[in-house]
């Protein structure tokens, strides 16, 4: 009893910390400009961002461009996924099929993402499928190779118990491989999930007459720092939003490992 009084009065301790920290630099964002501390022009007072963000909303303007890059991002991080784990599990658990990729993969993964946009343009042409096949080129290999890295780092003892109980191929797969590395394939969906953001906005500040990245771009380009910095606060949240998915995600899956304080 003592002892969970203890880490709740941790975690309180920790909350009202974080909290103030906040409200610290939400202060600082609104006193500075406030007293031209700080140019207005390119940092606004929070309440004028406070009043822009709601005009975007009134207006549904940001409802229509947050939608959009929602569902570019999830689409091509969704089939980045799709592909991504199954091949990182086989060149993982298989050294033929990893000789036959492994070249591909690590060309691919060195190369810089957005100097292939161009070519996607050309392929795909200025729609959909040309914003979701960048990012979905973005994240694919993030994932492949951390899955790669899970199976390898598999306990060789826990794989040397299953054969001792003459444990089949495939259970030794299902329930000794893939639990372990769990972790390590989650990682590599946050950095992935992280880095589709950029892609995205990226994607749409270069070619699009949508998105949040459009509006960020239009923003500037207007000199409306208030509708720039909402646009910025709502990928934020975004990004902050799926990575959150994700970790009670792997909470889930790995609820039968001790809690190591996923942020």
């Amino acid at each position: 009893m003592n002892v969970n009084i203890a880490v709740l009065g941790e975690k309180s301790r920790r909350i009202v910390k974080q909290t103030l920290a906040i409200f610290l630099v939400l202060a600082l964002w609104q006193i500075l400009p406030s007293l031209d501390w700080v140019d207005p022009h390119i940092l606004p007072p929070l309440s004028k961002v406070i009043e822009g963000f709601f005009d975007l909303v009134t207006s549904g303007k940001l409802f229509v461009y947050a939608l959009a890059s929602f569902k570019r991002a999830v689409a091509g991080f969704t089939l980045a996924i799709i592909i991504g784990i199954p091949l990182g599990l086989l060149m993982g658990w298989n050294k033929q099929v990893e000789q036959i990729f492994d070249p591909i993969v690590q060309l691919s993964r060195n190369t810089a993402t957005l100097a292939l946009y161009p070519v996607f343009i050309l392929v795909f042409g200025l729609g959909e499928l040309s914003k979701i096949g960048i990012i979905f080129w973005g994240c694919v290999w993030t994932i492949i190779i951390n899955t790669i890295a899970g199976v390898r780092l598999v306990d060789p003892l826990l794989i040397k118990a299953a054969r001792s109980m003459a444990v089949s191929g495939v259970d030794m797969f299902r329930k000794v491989i893939l639990p372990a590395a769990i972790p390590s394939i989650i990682t590599g969906l946050r950095l992935s999930a992280t880095y589709s953001i950029v892609v995205l906005v990226s994607a749409e500040i270069l070619g699009s007459n949508s998105g949040l990245g459009f509006l960020i771009f239009e923003a500037r380009d207007n000199y409306d720092a208030p509708a720039l910095y909402s646009g910025i606060i709502i990928l934020s949240a975004l990004g902050l939003s799926i990575n959150y998915a994700i970790v009670q995600f792997e909470k889930r899956l790995t609820h039968w490992q001790p809690q190591t304080g996923h942020k």
